[in-house]
């Protein structure tokens, strides 16, 4: 292995290092001795680690490590119940090792440091769900339908090396093979999926488990492809990474979210957490607080699990448009809206749909957004603002892209009125926030 090196650090050494906050992304920062600062991954905040260098970044900017032996423990600290999770281990789960309430009050400060570095909001401005206007407000709230932080991840993907499944090592396509894994629900394990010895081609394994009907498990293989061909129609050496495809018919499934019914792929989107799909609805709805003939935007829409309500609550005199640039996932939500004259859906991208939108002068009384990781964007919230929404509820899934796009709302005239934090992912540092967003008062720049 060839010595990579970070301002003194190389990928092997053993350091001993005082950790300090945690950080966005399932890891706690600090120092050695010469100042050089680590990314550790294992720890906890006040604790003294030994640490083994994982990764030098590009031009020694940064360095990740593990923790491998605890000198000092923080009172937070448990012993994991995973048999799996640890150093060099399975990466599904990055806080096996402290206590769930821990875990909560961790997410919650990852959060207020988020929007005080990217959006610009002291943690005396962030205003929780209570309404309280202060940092104490803001809390990583528990969803039900988990075990104590365990048995609540209902879709998983499974990892196939040479006839053995398994689940990858953090950042490594190396597997760890498994018997159980503890955060996923009963019905993933009761298939016997860690147990299965696949044969080729089967390269991964997703399975479902809905809250309508049993378990579903999809085979998948790597795609067939003819290789990019370089100058002189020669095969390029390095062939494009390709995800792996259902070699069967996918299946569908059905999820029930209070009256409603939603069936869709089961590889299309979905929230892994049982008790997740409700409670967002419920808030959603109650924030917006959609009335009888407005019009209702749901962007990044999925097959319709806000949209449906929202046609149910705006009635035929309102009007509901879906935005979703997947189209198996837009097929399933204008089956969804059958039952709703005045609903529609546009199988394309959100900038696209929004651009058409401002561009022909539009006006949405409400909108609901929940885009991937990465967020929604500049253009987005801009085009957002631009159709003049009463209500905006953010729903997004890491709290820097979505502090990032509330500093963007800011700017166009859309402030953050509630905040709410959920611990949609136990044992892990993922969590899922939903914000609301108004217009703000006209003799304020900012809303109190």
């Amino acid at each position: 292995m060839s010595e990579q090196r970070g301002a003194g650090l190389a990928v092997g050494d053993v350091v001993i290092v005082d950790v300090g906050a945690v950080a966005h992304g399932g890891h706690c920062v600090a120092r050695d001795e010469g100042g050089q600062v680590l990314f550790v991954r294992h720890t906890l905040p006040g604790e003294q680690v030994r640490a083994s260098v994982t990764e030098i970044g590009s031009g020694g900017r940064f360095v990740r490590a593990d923790a491998i032996e605890v000198l000092r423990a923080a009172p937070g600290r448990v012993t994991a119940p995973c048999p799996f999770s640890g150093p060099g281990r399975c990466g599904g789960c990055d806080w096996q090792h402290v206590s769930l309430p821990e875990q909560r009050r961790l997410k919650a400060a990852v959060v207020v440091e988020q929007f005080e570095r990217l959006a610009g909001i002291s943690a005396d401005a962030l205003v929780g769900p209570d309404g309280v206007v202060s940092a104490g407000g803001i809390v990583c709230e528990p969803l039900a339908g988990d075990d104590e932080g365990l048995r609540w991840r209902t879709r998983v993907g499974v990892s196939v090396s040479d006839g053995r499944t398994g689940l990858r090592v953090h950042r490594s396509h190396a597997i760890q093979p498994v018997d159980d894994c503890l955060i996923a629900d009963q019905g993933v394990v009761g298939t016997g999926v860690f147990q299965a010895h696949p044969d080729d081609p089967v390269v991964a394994l997703d399975v479902v488990v809905p809250s309508v009907g049993g378990p579903v498990v999809v085979a998948l293989g790597e795609p067939t492809h003819r290789p990019r061909k370089g100058r002189h129609g020669r095969p390029q050496s390095r062939a494009p990474r390709h995800t792996p495809q259902p070699l069967a018919p996918v299946p569908t499934v059905t999820e029930r979210v209070g009256a409603h019914d939603f069936t869709l792929s089961a590889r299309s989107f979905w929230q892994v957490h049982p008790g997740a799909a409700t409670t967002f609805t419920d808030q959603v709805l109650q924030w917006l607080d959609p009335r009888p003939g407005e019009s209702a935007l749901d962007l990044y829409a999925g097959v319709g699990l806000f949209a449906v309500p929202l046609a149910e609550r705006v009635g035929r005199s309102g009007r509901v448009l879906a935005v979703e640039a997947d189209r198996v996932a837009a097929d399933a939500a204008e089956r969804h809206l059958l039952p709703w004259s005045t609903a529609s859906v546009w199988a394309d991208s959100t900038e696209r749909a929004l651009a058409d939108l401002v561009a022909d002068d539009e006006h949405a009384d409400v909108v609901v957004l929940d885009p991937p990781r990465t967020g929604a964007g500049r253009q987005v919230v801009e085009s957002i603002a631009a159709l003049r929404p009463r209500a905006v509820v953010y729903v997004a899934c890491d709290p820097a892209a979505l502090a990032r796009d509330v500093a963007v709302a800011r700017e166009v005239g859309l402030e953050l009125a509630r905040l709410r934090v959920f611990d949609a992912f136990p044992m892990t540092h993922h969590m899922e926030c939903l914000a609301l967003l108004l217009p703000a008062a006209p003799s304020s720049p900012e809303l109190r």
